[in-house]
Formats: structure tokens, C-alpha cells, sequence
């Protein structure tokens, strides 16, 4: 499963962008997804998760602020991200969760894009 990300970019200190990921087709059923991100220096840490029935997890420095979606029929997830703080600079990753059958699941990640926000 490979997955593509985009829609990063610079924007000023409460701006919004929105990040879209999208899997490619394959036998394999896309089950978790979720955005990281890795800021300079530091560890990559997780951002917002969905299952495939849509419950949601946030890191508490984003909630309210980051909302996650996804579209199981296209394979894709999308990261609204509203009030952007400049600590919110790093590059963004999203992570899909794939299975077939009853075998144990794999992991994929996609190439980061670059969120830069501008004080």
C-alpha cells in the first residue's frame, strides 16, 4: 500500500491548511489511519488517528483546533488544520494501517509535506 500526501505549505499564525492523503488501491483492507508529524529536532509524535468506523483521537495540543476525516470508498484521510501556531512547523505524515484476511497487519507511511507557520 502506498500512500500520497499533500497540501502542505507556509501560512501565517492562525491561517488553515488542509492535508489530504490518499492510499493506492490493493487488495488489502485499510483499516487505522492517522497524520504524525516531526518537528526539527524532534521526535515524530502522533497528531490525529480514525479507525475505519470514525472514532478520532487528537493530541491534546491540537485539539479543537485539527479535525481528521477520512473516506473509506477512496482510500483517503484529511487533516483540517484551523489557528495554526508556529508550533505547529514540522513535516506531516500520514500512516495507514492495512490487513489482509486474518494476516497480521502492516504499516505504511506516506512522504511528509512540509506545514511552515509563519509567527
Amino acid at each position: 500500500v502506498q500512500l500520497q500526501a499533500s497540501g502542505g505549505g507556509l501560512v501565517q499564525a492562525g491561517g488553515s491548511l488542509r492535508l489530504s492523503c490518499v492510499a493506492s488501491r490493493s487488495k488489502f483492507s485499510i483499516n487505522d489511519m492517522a497524520w504524525y508529524r516531526q518537528a526539527p529536532e524532534k521526535e515524530r509524535e502522533l497528531v490525529a488517528s480514525i479507525t475505519r468506523a470514525g472514532s478520532r483521537t487528537y493530541a491534546d495540543s491540537v485539539r479543537g483546533r485539527f479535525t481528521i476525516s477520512r473516506v473509506n470508498a477512496r482510500n483517503t484521510v484529511d487533516l483540517q488544520m484551523n489557528s495554526l501556531k508556529p508550533e505547529d512547523t514540522a513535516v506531516y505524515y500520514c500512516k495507514a494501517e492495512y490487513r489482509w484476511g486474518n494476516s497480521s497487519p502492516g504499516y505504511s507511511w506516506g512522504r511528509g509535506t512540509q506545514v511552515t507557520v509563519s509567527a
